[in-house]
């Protein structure tokens, strides 16, 4: 690659997160801007269900890895292109890196934002991946306001940044925007709204129902229940003593056992008792359990077979490609269409290449037939006409031969 090339398609900076300068337009305050949620605090909430659900987790991780797929691929004899998709910024990252990120945030909010950086002069093109929990849109749905933590905002310390395809020049000299992918709801204009919106209450459930079974290991699979204590007390604050004393000596984990202090002398028996409270619905627990994670995979929009979620009955290879192929054609190549689009149209605009050849690598998750096997063969197994003396076949095993090295 020439220096020349480098200089066009790098970033001139040495950073790993994007600069945030402020624009011509000034820093909107915290009412100046379009709020994420009726309380301006959607991304934390889905962010933090995500840590917590592992169902939920294992989808939003498998689609953004799908829709990222093996690897970025273009035209090679393309130098600029082919470098560009190399080194998309000066810290290095590759666009497919980039792309997996907009893909994980696509996934988890919904929404997803992608920084380009230029000058005047479109001499060079770096893409930078910005956090979507960090983003908001101002008021005049111009800009893109940004801050490390809206539940503490502060005026001074957001900074904005023109919406595509505005560009603005900063502080530092460069021509910046940024682009908004956001799935498309009927109602919401300035967001937009998680996939799996629906099964917010499904990846509630799930998370829950592994906190109860936690919260009985941590008790010691001892049975839940009201212990009566007979006692004599002269206040109600060493009531309160006594009960939380029993508490802390006997109840386990707090909750699990509620301790109840009454007194003895009014009371029916003079010796204290433990009332347990029946737990033979384990079983209608455990269908909850399983009824949600089938009800988040639909409302995600996804499969099983790729998440993991039926692996304890049996690994099926027929139905894992059955499924990848149905999710490839519905799910991922319309996801990898929506975020390379832009991408393609930047590249034209600021470096002035064709950049239609930008395309995503696909790879099934399994294969039915050996690497090893040669086409015939597997034309034969599938009980198709086939030819293994065909001149049209060996020219085709020597350019593979010659291609992975054979």
């Amino acid at each position: 690659m020439s220096e020349k090339i480098a200089t066009r398609v790098t970033s001139i900076s040495n950073r790993s997160e994007p600069l945030l300068g402020s624009g011509g337009g000034g820093v909107a305050s915290l009412g100046e801007v379009w709020r994420w949620g009726s309380d301006n605090m959607l991304p934390y909430a889905l962010s933090l269900l995500a840590r917590r659900s592992v169902a939920h987790r294992r989808i939003i991780n498998d689609k953004a890895d799908y829709i990222a797929g093996k690897g970025v691929v273009c035209d090679e004899r393309n130098l600029l292109l082919s470098s560009f998709v190399q080194s998309v910024n000066g810290e290095g990252d590759t666009l497919r890196s980039i792309v997996a990120r907009l893909a994980m945030d696509e996934a988890m909010f919904g929404n997803a934002f992608l920084e380009v950086v230029t000058n005047a002069d479109r001499e060079f093109l770096s893409l930078y991946h910005i956090d979507a929990s960090k983003c908001r849109i101002a008021g005049d749905s111009q800009s893109v306001v940004l801050h490390h933590n809206w539940a503490a905002f502060n005026k001074a310390e957001a900074q904005s940044i023109a919406l595509y395809p505005r560009f603005e020049e900063m502080e530092d000299g460069t021509m910046r925007t940024v682009v908004h992918y956001k799935d498309y709801e009927p109602m919401f204009s300035h967001y937009g709204v998680a996939p799996y919106v629906a099964g917010l209450d499904a990846a509630a459930i799930v998370y829950k129902t592994d906190r109860w079974n936690i919260s009985r290991i941590d008790n010691s699979f001892q049975l839940s229940g009201v212990m009566l204590l007979d006692g004599v007390v002269d206040s109600e604050a060493e009531a309160d003593r006594m009960v939380r004393l029993a508490e802390e000596k006997f109840g386990g984990k707090p909750g699990q056992v509620l301790f109840v202090l009454r007194d003895g002398e009014a009371a029916d028996s003079n010796s204290s008792r433990f009332v347990p409270i029946d737990t033979s619905s384990d079983g209608d627990w455990h269908s909850l359990h399983a009824q949600a994670e089938s009800d988040l995979v639909v409302a995600h929009s996804w499969f099983r077979s790729l998440s993991g979620l039926d692996y304890a009955s049996g690994f099926s290879s027929e139905r894992i490609l059955h499924e990848y192929e149905v999710a490839l054609n519905t799910v991922i190549l319309p996801k990898q269409a929506q975020l390379l689009e832009p991408i393609r149209r930047i590249v034209g605009d600021v470096l002035g290449i064709d950049a239609s050849s930008l395309d995503i690598v696909n790879r099934p998750p399994s294969r039915t037939k050996p690497s090893y096997m040669r086409i015939w063969e597997a034309r034969k197994l599938d009980g198709l006409d086939y030819d293994e003396n065909s001149a049209e076949q060996q020219r085709y095993l020597a350019e593979l031969g010659s291609r992975y090295g054979e």
